[in-house]
């Protein structure tokens, strides 16, 4: 059997690890059991990107929200009735909370009654088998793999499945939903499910949804890596004109969203994935009026203060786009402690919508040259080098920063003379010989080419006068050649007596 609990958490990022850990750790001071269910689980098996963490609890939920809004978190919407979070939790990541619960309808169609119910409940009520999967949290249990209607073969066989021949008829907007899916993860319809949705197709059941449901697909697809792909699904079986009925006749901005998805594609090369709601909604209403576009807003019963961001999105992604213009942004330094400030998804919109060269431009230096930059600071070598950690040493990295941003410090060795000069530590001296005099150099050469002198004179340390050569007192008298080496010629001389 796999560990999916080793398997989930060496593909979550740190940031939805944390948030996993802090939710396990609420459910156990409260005594209180949670499953990770949905689509995390579904993505797992899958082997598709983790976009969010889903936590079923068994019981009610709100006191753990409350807690982990303690502690940065923050909630997008809530609903009461159904005991349902969605959160951002702290470090960036999305998910949602919601208490397990069953839904008896009185007869197809009609609204279902909510009853608080095990987890195992909870995934036979759910819409198609593969979100009706679950991984416990729990002591006990932790990492048991809960599918009670065995959904794990249908991710096997790449079919999505609906768990109800009502299942379109009690809840229509699933058939908005069933498309979505099957574009992101590129299944197709089971056979009896295809049967159930051409039914309820024909009887013209989409023509009734529920705008508040609908409103909540549409902030669902802007989390979609192929918005463009769904929307075209939805135009083709007639869904889109639940959000607008101008929009069959206008049809979404398919060039923007071919653009948001290249400008997406940048982020995600650098290990971002940016929330694109706000764009998303912003090229799926684009070509209508602006009273059409308002309408729709209203229609989808939208919270207030999504609509509220969702209207500033140009006007502030154009006060981006002038700073980015203006010279106060031309320095790497200037332009980087900028564009740290500005959300990504407007980042993106900015790429997409508008395209200025000079504002793309610094963008992309942000992305692939000075967040690497910045993500890598030495600080195992200022440690080493005996800085301290505080103030100082904090100035000293951002002073290093500055440097590398003007393209100094890219080597080691170079880094490492920065770091000193910064902390004012200096290179000791090395060691030298010590030199001679150069008067002592030049007697002590001379007498190395100079014969060595009597004992005497060098204990006086004067050097005698050079003499001429004399003769040697007694010369040692030649020898006379031998006989046989006489030359041959006359006979030498005889010797005259000498007189007395």
């Amino acid at each position: 059997m796999p560990d999916y609990m080793f398997l989930l958490e060496s593909r979550l990022s740190p940031e939805q690890r944390a948030a996993l850990v802090r939710v396990q750790e609420l459910g156990r001071a409260q005594d209180s059991n949670v499953y990770l269910t949905g689509g995390a689980v579904r993505d797992l098996i899958s082997g598709m990107p983790i976009r969010d963490l889903d936590f079923t609890i068994e019981g009610n939920p709100q006191r753990i929200v409350r807690e982990l809004e303690k502690g940065g978190a923050r909630i997008i919407s809530e609903d009461e009735k159904l005991r349902h979070y969605e959160v951002v939790f702290a470090g960036d990541a999305d998910g949602s909370i919601s208490a397990a619960r069953d839904e008896v309808y009185e007869r197809p169609g009609a609204k279902p009654e909510i009853r608080w119910s095990t987890v195992m409940e909870d995934l036979r009520r759910r819409d198609f088998s593969l979100n009706a999967v679950a991984i416990s949290l729990n002591p006990a249990s932790r990492g048991l793999l809960l599918d009670p209607t065995n959904g794990l073969a249908d991710l096997e066989k790449r079919e999505t499945r609906s768990l109800s021949i009502h299942a379109f008829t009690n809840q229509p907007i699933r058939l908005m939903r069933i498309l979505r899916y099957s574009v992101r993860m590129d299944f197709k319809m089971e056979q009896r499910t295809q049967e159930w949705f051409d039914l309820a197709m024909g009887r013209k059941l989409h023509e009734n949804l529920d705008p508040a449901q609908v409103g909540r697909e549409v902030l669902s697809l802007g989390r979609e890596d192929n918005p463009a792909g769904v929307l075209k699904q939805w135009e083709t079986h007639g869904l889109i004109e639940a959000i607008h009925p101008q929009l069959a006749r206008r049809h979404p901005d398919y060039d923007g969203f071919t653009r948001l998805s290249r400008a997406r594609e940048s982020f995600l090369s650098v290990g971002i994935r940016p929330r694109l709601v706000y764009s998303t909604i912003y090229f799926l209403l684009k070509k209508l009026k602006d009273r059409e576009g308002a309408a729709a807003l209203r229609h989808l019963e939208l919270p207030a203060k999504i609509i509220d961001t969702f209207n500033g999105l140009v006007p502030e992604t154009e006060k981006v786009l002038k700073i980015l213009k203006n010279r106060k942004t031309d320095s790497a330094k200037d332009a980087y402690f900028f564009l740290e400030t500005v959300p990504v998804e407007r980042l993106a919109f900015l790429q997409a919508e508008y395209g200025d060269s000079k504002a793309v431009a610094k963008i992309r230096n942000y992305l692939q040259k000075w967040r690497p930059l910045r993500s890598s600071m030495p600080v195992a070598e200022l440690d080493s080098l005996g800085v301290p950690r505080g103030p100082k040493f904090d100035n000293i990295l951002e002073d290093f920063f500055e440097a590398q941003l003007k393209g100094k410090g890219r080597d080691p060795i170079e880094r490492t003379k920065i770091l000193k000069k910064l902390a004012g530590i200096k290179d000791e001296p090395k060691k030298e010989e010590k030199k001679k005099p150069k008067s002592k150099e030049k007697g002590e050469a001379k007498a190395a080419a100079t014969p060595a002198a009597p004992v005497a004179e060098a204990k006086t340390g004067k050097s005698a006068p050079a003499k001429a050569a004399e003769p040697a007192a007694h010369p040692a008298p030649a020898k006379k050649p031998a006989a046989h080496h006489k030359p041959a010629g006359k006979p030498a001389p005889k010797k005259s007596k000498a007189r007395r």
